[in-house]
């Protein structure tokens, strides 16, 4: 059964094949010469071919070109948003001095503390 779906399958694509490629009324224009029968249908697929070639190329160009742009725009939108943190630090920084005095003590203490643990840690293993 299998085989026998698989051969119908292949003879039924063979006749569409065979259909689509029939030029009993394809004629091909070049200039003001026409050419028909087989000859216009090989020169027609020729031609048509060349330019889903042309066009494959030229998408594959264009995809590599917005891969390449939309890379460097998102380099100048993270360098754009690093910017305006900076600016809006820099903006708010006199607001959070208040609360930044506080907290550069704090942290000196802690800074001071640990140092003179590292000292106490260093003379006991002489």
């Amino acid at each position: 059964m299998k085989k026998l779906l698989a051969v119908t399958l292949i003879v039924l694509l063979s006749i569409a094949a065979l259909n689509a490629i029939d030029a009993h009324d394809w004629y091909f224009r070049i200039d003001d010469d026409e050419v028909g029968g087989p000859f216009g249908a090989l020169l027609g697929m020729f031609f048509a071919g060349g330019g889903i070639l042309l066009a494959t190329v030229i998408v594959a160009a264009v995809a590599v070109f917005l891969c390449f742009l939309f890379a460097s725009l998102g380099v100048v939108v993270i360098v754009g948003l690093v910017l305006a943190c900076v600016v809006l630090a820099a903006l708010v920084a006199p607001l959070l001095l208040p609360v930044l005095i506080p907290l550069a003590i704090l942290w000196y203490i802690a800074r001071r503390n640990r140092a003179k643990r590292e000292q106490a840690l260093k003379a006991a293993a002489v």
